[in-house]
């Protein structure tokens, strides 16, 4: 069996002085921000948010800066994710684009796409949308059906893709149609294209989600044309690109602060008569909280050091899951307070918000079960 290690990784000087860097611009730019707010920090939308954290070089921050990048470190970055998703901060203008579709265009992309696409986003300029499930298909990609058939200059596509969060404001999409209709493997045959939402016969229709939010959004193409030069990697290389997409997303401090606003707030409410059971309660989730961060963080340190982090970081994700779906039902136990969303305090709003979104938790970046079946697989258990 594959030996599998979450090795200690310590922060450098370096990162902890940004930390403070970090913390004093988000008092300033977020004071007087409401918790009901904050809960909602992965779809928050401030397009002027997303450019001040470009403005001071948070964006694109491990990128050769030929790209608009500043070449620092995963660690640096690490830090700066951490404390604006313990703010509560609206990272959703600019999170899909920072965190995984430049880094896509910077492997598997052209020199023009890098250009055109690259220093914008680390100006936090730029909104992109994922386009990869589909009706039908789910976590399922290989059983994808929408089309790219080739023309002169380019390609004309049809289909539909759905779930697609923050379509309906994007600018830009990465999406993954298929380009062979009849492939031997059904891993094949399948490629990436830059799909600018501004093109004629691409239409997206936001669908209001169980907080109601306009979040996920179902996204047509009919005869949509794709210039020849927006393919993204290689014609048919799709899947490979798309599994190396997907490690840039499940370790990150992202995967068990979705619920740290709640957290927050818990304590908070339970400061004003505190007990025992409280205590013990409080100290298992701090304690797990404390486990998961050193699990992402030995993840971040693979990633500084080039190594593969696809198995841990699918470990961390899956255990990061559980713990930001169990944080609502342990509050609302500990206190006993109904949720509210529109008349309750804090508490009541962050808890509402919390119980209801959490239900996506397991969902997003790749369900439970396609997880396991990863971790399976690199343990040889499969």
């Amino acid at each position: 069996m594959p030996s599998l290690h979450f090795e200690p990784c310590d922060l450098p000087p370096e990162a902890e002085t940004l930390r403070g860097e970090v913390r004093e611009f988000l008092a300033e730019t977020m004071a007087g921000y409401p918790v009901a707010k904050r809960a909602k920090s992965w779809v928050g939308q401030d397009r002027d948010f997303s450019e001040k954290l470009g403005a001071r070089g948070w964006l694109g921050m491990t990128w050769p800066k030929k790209y608009g990048g500043h070449e620092r470190s995963m660690l640096e970055r690490y830090v700066v994710l951490e404390e604006v998703l313990a703010a509560g901060a609206p990272v959703g203008g600019h999170w899909i684009a920072d965190r995984q579709s430049g880094p896509l265009l910077l492997e598997f992309g052209t020199e023009k796409q890098r250009q055109l696409i690259c220093p914008r986003i680390a100006r936090g300029e730029l909104i992109f949308a994922i386009g990869m499930s589909e009706p039908d298909s789910g976590s399922d990609l290989a059983s994808i059906r929408t089309r790219a058939v080739k023309v002169d200059g380019g390609w004309v596509v049809n289909g539909t893709k759905i779930w697609t969060s923050e379509a309906h404001l994007a600018d830009y999409m990465v999406a993954l149609f298929r380009t062979d209709t009849d492939p031997d493997d059904r891993h094949a045959g399948m490629s990436q294209f830059l799909v600018d939402m501004t093109n004629p016969g691409v239409t997206a229709r936001p669908i209001r989600n169980i907080t109601g939010d306009l979040s996920f959004n179902e996204v047509s193409f009919v005869d949509a044309f794709i210039p020849e030069d927006m393919i993204v990697g290689e014609e048919g290389g799709g899947w490979k690109q798309v599994m190396a997409e997907l490690k840039f997303e499940r370790a990150g401090p992202e995967r068990y602060l979705s619920s740290f606003i709640l957290l927050t707030a818990l304590i908070r409410e339970i400061s004003q008569n505190p007990g025992e059971r409280a205590a013990v309660t409080l100290g298992r989730l701090v304690a797990h909280l404390g486990t998961l961060r050193q699990m992402s963080l030995s993840v971040a340190g693979m990633q500084n050091a080039g190594e593969d982090p696809a198995l841990a970081g699918s470990i961390v994700k899956d255990l990061g899951g559980i713990y930001e779906q169990d944080m609502p039902k342990i509050a609302h136990e500990l206190i006993g307070a109904d949720p509210m969303l529109m008349n309750g305090g804090d508490f009541e709003k962050a808890l509402a918000y919390v119980t209801q979104a959490s239900v996506s938790f397991s969902l997003r970046g790749g369900t439970r079960e396609i997880l396991r079946g990863i971790i399976a697989r690199g343990l040889d258990l499969r």
